[in-house]
């Protein structure tokens, strides 16, 4: 007979409760509390992953600066300022168009002619018709060129290299039948495409508002977008950090606004330059067109099963590409006092790329911004002018410096993408 068990053993055996589950947090979002350290600490992962940004041109155009005003004793000046924006902003531009077609990994060789080939246009309707209407088409026909080079590609499936490669050629011997037998056409009096490159805003009130507005819309963006990731638990940036980063740009901007009053002023060109990067940036990163040019550049395969229509998007950059390039030959001409049939050639590619290049966009597409071609133009002009004041201008000195500038731009791209997928994230 069993013997009875006693109240202990009769008792009803109840669970140890469950430990409470720690919620993952991502350690990003602890750096900032952790003070200089964990600002050190972030610093090391990104180099580590190589998620390094635009810090090798940042970098690159402190080192330009301190060796040119080492060798010249007056590179860093107001005049060298004024020279460096008056001859970026035309290059600078047609780089914009660049980056978006870079972004998908892809290239476009014949920017440089549909810039001089829209000059050519603007400069010989300009004569007959009224100059709003003459740069319309103008800029229109770069639209449509680029075009014509999306749906060759999109459409038809001929490699961009060798769609831009023929345009290269074709739309440089276009422009010199469009200006028949004229080797120059002198920009009419009036024109406003004079005043792209020469006209300045003469009261310092301009530059200083300018400066103020950049600051103050800079520090509401980070703000703004400081909160949101907070409320979506995503690492942020706090209030102490946003405030030092806008303090670093408000310096850099004001002393660009003293350099310029100290000339001619504030450059009506540098303002369309900004004016071109703010709204295409907000479309590349605030639009559903310009992620689905990220997701494009990132993979063709993955983007078309998620809906996205490769080909309009492949065409839509192109076309960005041409106008950028036709609204930079406008530049172009203003700068050099009208349309020639050699707008556009010379070293205007090579330019372009490059700058797009040396800012950080990756040749390998899905990963760039807008601000690489005001980077990269800085670089390329500031080494221009600096070798212009040491009196080597000459063409063989600065394309070898600045095609060793791309070599290295290039190398840190792949290094960093190699890096990228060793940490496993790329």
């Amino acid at each position: 007979m069993p013997e009875p068990r006693t109240a202990a053993e009769q008792a009803p055996v109840t669970e140890a409760p469950a430990a409470a589950a720690i919620p993952a947090v991502d350690p990003r979002l602890l750096v900032r509390e952790q003070g200089f350290k964990g600002y050190v600490e972030e610093f090391k992962r990104k180099i580590r992953s190589g998620e390094i940004g635009s810090l090798p041109v940042v970098v690159g155009l402190i080192v330009i600066g301190i060796v040119f005003q080492a060798l010249t004793g007056n590179f860093i000046t107001s005049y060298n300022l004024d020279q460096i924006t008056l001859y970026a902003v035309g290059p600078g531009i047609m780089a914009v168009g660049i980056v978006f077609v870079l972004l998908l990994g892809e290239i476009d060789l014949a920017v440089g002619s549909v810039a001089g080939l829209a000059g050519s246009v603007w400069g010989v309707l300009g004569t007959d018709m009224p100059d709003g209407l003459a740069i319309l088409l103008g800029i229109l026909s770069g639209t449509l060129l680029g075009a014509f080079h999306g749906l060759v590609f999109a459409k038809i499936g001929v490699p961009a290299f060798v769609v831009t490669l023929a345009g290269f050629l074709g739309w440089a011997g276009l422009q010199t039948w469009v200006m028949g037998d004229k080797s120059t056409i002198p920009t009419p009096i009036g024109s406003f495409v004079a005043d792209l490159t020469k006209y300045y805003f003469s009261d310092v009130a301009a530059a200083y508002g300018l400066a103020v507005v950049v600051v103050a819309a800079f520090y509401l963006a980070q703000l703004r977008d400081s909160r949101r990731r907070k409320a979506a638990e995503l690492p942020h940036r706090p209030q102490s950090e946003i405030i030092l980063r806008t303090a670093i740009l408000a310096v850099l901007v004001l002393v660009a606004a003293y350099g310029f009053n100290q000339e001619q002023g504030l450059p009506l060109s540098l303002v369309i330059f900004l004016v071109i990067l703010l709204v295409t940036d907000f479309v590349l990163r605030r639009t559903t067109y310009g992620r689905q040019v990220f997701a494009v550049g990132g993979g063709i395969e993955a983007a078309r099963r998620a809906g996205i229509n490769v080909s309009w998007i492949r065409i839509s950059v192109f076309m960005i590409s041409g106008t950028m390039g036709a609204i930079g030959g406008l530049f172009l001409a203003s700068a050099t006092g009208g349309a020639d049939r050699s707008l556009g050639g010379g070293n205007q590619l090579m330019m372009c790329i490059a700058a797009a290049v040396i800012g950080g966009t990756s040749l390998f597409g899905g990963r760039g911004k807008v601000w690489s071609a005001l980077l990269g133009i800085l670089v390329i002009q500031s080494i221009v002018q600096g070798l212009n004041q040491m009196n080597l201008s000459s063409n063989a000195i600065q394309y070898m410096i600045t095609g060793a500038v791309l070599l290295i731009a290039v190398i840190i791209d792949s290094v960093s993408r190699k890096t990228q997928k060793t940490a496993g994230r790329a």
